[in-house]
């Protein structure tokens, strides 16, 4: 088997490359290849920079991933940057740069994957941040709901085909990108949203599900609170 880590040092994907890596091929890509984690159960692994920004390098990317690692089987895009949202409310750069990584880079690669695989698997990631936007993180929260759309979108048109998409959509993460936050309620670490992932992917159960899945109830009710009264709900 075949795994493309696109995000490399991410901790939901180093996390559910670890539970798919026994005697897997795994090609690593990430900004500094140098972070990236080691992962001695794999057959064999090879490291790639990879800069999201550079959408014109993401399909070199894929393709320089089969040449080390034969035909992907499994592509999992996990990077993604959380930003600094009072930073954002007033740089226009920095509002660029999340909304750059978070949305427009995603739906590059998503593309290219999309369009360069014949069969196998995708997985992306959604968020509870892209439900409903928030005023603590309105502009993670609207790349993420972009994206999310997206990828409802492209997994009504992979649909009867041997390629699948699936999509995670986890609360809050208890992890590096949210450290020194305070956690939200239903709040979940990077190994939950791996377990949650790899049980899909081993059923062969693709789609959008949520992490935890009460969180869909939850989600719902989201929906109904009155605007007055959302805009005063913390992260």
């Amino acid at each position: 088997m075949s795994i493309l880590l696109i995000g490399a040092t991410s901790d939901i994907g180093v996390e559910l490359t670890r539970r798919l890596a026994g005697d897997a091929d795994l090609v690593l890509a990430a900004r500094d290849p140098s972070r990236i984690p080691a992962f001695p159960s794999a057959r064999s692994v090879h490291r790639l920079e990879f800069e999201a920004t550079d959408v014109s390098g993401h399909r070199r990317l894929v393709e320089e991933a089969e040449r080390l690692a034969g035909p992907i089987d499994i592509a999992i895009v996990a990077f993604g940057i959380l930003g600094d949202q009072a930073r954002a409310e007033h740089d226009e750069h920095h509002a660029a740069e999340i909304a750059a990584v978070d949305y427009l880079a995603q739906v590059s690669m998503l593309t290219v994957l999309a369009d360069h695989l014949d069969r196998g698997a995708i997985v992306a990631f959604s968020s509870i941040a892209g439900w409903r936007a928030r005023r603590p993180n309105y502009v993670y929260g609207s790349a993420k709901a972009g994206l999310d759309a997206f990828c409802q979108g492209l997994a009504d048109r992979l649909h009867g085909s041997e390629l699948k998409l699936y999509v995670a959509r986890p609360g809050f993460v208890i992890g590096s990108m949210t450290e020194g936050m305070k956690p939200a309620p239903l709040s979940v670490r990077p190994g939950d949203v791996a377990d949650a992932v790899a049980r899909r992917l081993n059923a062969g159960t693709p789609g959008t599900f949520w992490v935890p899945p009460v969180l869909a109830a939850v989600a719902a009710a989201m929906r109904l609170v009155p605007r007055p009264l959302w805009r005063k709900v913390p992260r």
